[in-house]
């Protein structure tokens, strides 16, 4: 094996590693990021629906049992960047009550933080990408610095869909996106084609491409792509890490030595590399001696609604994502049997050539009669989707699969099954859009399958080491200097997109590292 050496291995190039990589870097750190995907830059990135597909993450398979899936490839992603690359940008806080859900309601569990620890990170955020929105308009947002940049045109699209809202008595607010309405920053604003999830070639939209990598690498970090890392090294004593092990593109194997190492892959890899990283020391895998490595992943419910109208909607414009916000039920109690929050994005911009959720959601049209709807649709079907909150539960949970990738390295199983409230707030939403479809004056109206957006859990953090996997700044309790980052350390799911938060997590924890470096590398 040929080895290395550095101050701070990250494995993976996506939202959390990107965020340590320019800290770290920019704190005098080498850092070297090491990526199982692709390079990948701006100009690799076209419009088109096929390229969006070949940036989500199909290999390593993940195997999934359970009465519902997570949705792996739909999540993930590969190459620098990683899921990020492809996410739709919508980014809201979590709210303070998502914080101590088990405290306030005797549900779920306490994250170790509360929504005031991480405001500050929030607001430095949204200075680092640029989010558009209006914090005024958005009655439900928690307290915060205002957004440095207006909210995203409406179109037709949007104007009809929030006639229904105003018709049942239901607020919106533009949708708060990390997407730029005017430059800023040296990028440029956005063009509103719709094109999002295809990779934003233009930069308008945030992700690691265009934000914290260009700073990680100016400052002096590494990036290596087809780094495909396959153990976690550890110690005699099984109290620190020691660096990692990985395989190169021809399949070489690899040591790289770190004073500190951080698991920012893809939530589901980063308990796979610690399942498969046991050792005497550790013989259920590393940062595991609560046994709960891999447990409690969450995953949010979804349910798209969808409305032909007589009307043209201009509904290839605007931004994946969509252009407004509803969060008006969003409290956990005194919503009858389900518990949990729920929201909306509003008229997301669709396609001709790839509706979405149209090949799930209507498989009774085909022939002359999909030939009409179509017809028909390319100019007047809206679209609004709903994500609900799931609880944690210990029996969803990734483990080792028997099968093995080309590495040698187990694959990852998935069990999962929709918590009760979960299902419940899932029929609750999907009705409540079709009501608001008919006030907007649609003719037709259908809902989707249940989706499964945003995979979260497998490593959370907590107080003590019974109860969790690391402590508040992501740190594993079994080894101070293995950090992670990602949902993965999210005890509860919440009912927001959960990059945002993801990336004051990380900031939070990065900056925890940089100034204590002297008590991690003892």
């Amino acid at each position: 094996m040929a080895k290395d050496q550095v101050d701070v291995v990250i494995v993976g190039a996506g939202a959390a590693g990107s965020v340590y990589a320019a800290v770290l870097a920019e704190s005098g750190k080498s850092v070297r990021v090491l990526e199982g995907g692709p390079p990948r830059r701006l100009d690799d990135l076209y419009s088109s629906q096929i390229w969006a597909r070949r940036l989500k993450w199909a290999t390593p398979h993940v195997a999934e049992s359970g009465e519902h899936s997570v949705w792996p490839n739909f999540n993930s992603g590969a190459g620098f960047g990683g899921a990020a690359i492809h996410h739709y940008g919508v980014w809201p806080r979590l709210h303070e009550d998502d914080f101590k859900i088990h405290s306030r309601y005797g549900r779920a569990r306490d994250w170790p933080i509360e929504y005031k620890d991480l405001q500050p990170y929030y607001d430095r955020v949204q200075e680092d990408v640029g989010i558009s929105g209006d914090a005024e308009a958005e009655i439900w947002r928690p307290p915060g610095a205002a957004y440095p940049l207006p909210p995203v045109p409406v179109f037709p699209h949007g104007e009809t869909l929030a006639r229904g809202f105003a018709a049942m008595d239901m607020q919106v607010a533009p949708l708060p996106l990390a997407i730029l309405t005017r430059p800023y920053k040296g990028r440029a604003a956005c063009i509103y084609d719709g094109w999002c999830d295809a990779g934003c070639p233009t930069g308008a939209l945030a992700n690691p491409l265009v934000v914290y990598l260009p700073r990680a690498t100016q400052a002096g970090a590494e990036l290596q792509a087809d780094s495909h890392v396959t153990r976690v090294l550890s110690n005699r004593q099984g109290d620190r890490v020691t660096g990692v092990e990985y395989a190169d593109a021809a399949g070489e194997l690899h040591e790289l030595r770190a004073e500190v190492v951080v698991l920012a892959a893809f939530n589901i890899e980063n308990v796979r590399l610690l399942l498969n990283s046991a050792g005497d020391k550790a013989p259920d895998g590393l940062a595991n001696s609560s046994g709960l490595v891999g447990h409690y992943v969450m995953c949010h419910p979804s349910v798209m609604v969808f409305g032909l109208f007589d009307e043209e909607l201009q509904n290839h414009m605007g931004v994946t994502a969509g252009q407004f916000l509803n969060q008006d039920k969003w409290q956990k109690n005194g919503q009858g049997e389900a518990f949990g929050s729920r929201q909306w994005a509003i008229a997301q911009a669709v396609k001709p050539n790839d509706f979405l959720g149209i090949a799930m959601s209507r498989a009774d049209l085909f022939h002359k009669d999909l030939q009409r709807f179509m017809e028909r649709a390319v100019k007047s079907m809206a679209v609004m989707t709903a994500i609900t909150e799931d609880q944690p539960q210990r029996s969803n949970r990734i483990r080792l699969a028997e099968r093995r990738d080309q590495y040698n390295m187990p694959l990852a199983h998935v069990h999962y099954t929709t918590s009760a409230d979960g299902l419940l707030l899932w029929k609750d939403v999907a009705k409540d859009g079709k009501a608001v479809m008919a006030a907007a004056g649609a003719g037709e109206i259908w809902n989707g399958p249940q989706g499964g957006q945003h995979i979260m859990g497998g490593t959370v953090m907590g107080d003590d080491r019974q109860s969790s996997v690391t402590n508040a700044f992501a740190q594993t309790h079994d080894m101070e200097n293995l950090f992670i980052g990602g949902t993965g350390v999210f005890p509860t799911s919440s009912a927001v997109n959960p990059t945002y938060t993801l990336h004051a997590l990380a900031l939070r924890s990065a900056e925890y590292m940089r100034d204590n470096w002297a008590s991690l590398v003892r």
